[in-house]
């Protein structure tokens, strides 16, 4: 049986999670992706690992190099899909901020998130969610219990941060494979093009806007820049990403 390439998508990261959680470096912080203190010209950063799909031979190029002051993660899409994804371990209730930084160089043109060949972003953040009998709907344990009967193990849902070319800033939007994945838009449009974006968002207020209820452990954080569906070419920045504690 063909498995849909979003399905995939969340199988892939949590199957290639490593197996050391992320630990809070401070009483009010849980620094996930810390690509700045990194060497330029490594191929991974610490403690992340490649994220790949069967049916997708052509792979996103990721590198850190250094801009400006500053060392990231460069994302280089040519009709091709991956990422990178690192386990943490996180309850959104306790830590429901999330910030990161990020650039793109441009746009997809043919990029539409309410269809299925127009499923890629220049740059997106995957947040994961793991499995909590305790915190999901009884129609939505049935279709997990589904989802699990043909994929396995998989997350409960996954948030989806898009920089889109058309949809509106603020919009969430069930993904074009399945329910279980909902695309926040927090970039659209070329305004900000070739500039680097500060985010933060609560992804604890997001998950219940998004899925109706209490979203329960955040098990994984992936970085993806993809363009196999929309066969274009594009190219991105990430930069550090880091949970925080309510001010």
């Amino acid at each position: 049986m063909r498995r849909n390439p979003i399905i995939n998508l969340v199988l892939m990261i949590c199957a290639a999670l490593p197996a050391v959680s992320v630990q809070a470096q401070g009483p009010t912080t849980v620094e996930v992706a810390r690509f700045s203190i990194s060497e330029p010209g490594a191929s991974l950063p610490d403690g992340w690992k490649p994220l790949t799909f069967k049916k997708i031979p052509k792979l996103t190029t990721y590198e850190l190099v250094k801009d400006g002051a500053q060392v990231v993660v460069k994302a280089m899409s040519d009709s091709s899909a991956s990422g990178l994804t690192k386990e943490v371990r996180i309850n959104p209730k306790e830590f429901p901020i999330v910030r990161w930084r990020w650039k793109v160089e441009n746009l997809l043109q043919k990029s539409n998130a309410t269809r299925k060949d127009g499923d890629d972003y220049p740059a997106r953040l995957y947040i994961t969610f793991e499995y909590d009998p305790d915190k999901v709907s009884f129609g939505k344990k049935i279709k997990y219990k589904a989802g699990q009967a043909l994929f396995g193990d998989i997350p409960i849902g996954a948030i989806s941060y898009v920089w889109e070319t058309k949809a509106p800033v603020g919009a969430i939007i069930d993904n074009a494979y399945t329910d279980f994945v909902k695309m926040v838009v927090v970039e659209s449009g070329p305004s900000n093009v070739g500039l680097w974006v500060d985010e933060e968002r609560n992804i604890y207020e997001d998950y219940k806007k998004a899925f109706g209820e209490e979203p329960p452990m955040i098990n994984g954080v992936a970085i993806m820049s993809d363009t196999d569906n929309t066969k274009e070419r594009a190219t991105a920045y990430y930069g550090d990403i880091v949970f925080m504690k309510t001010h």
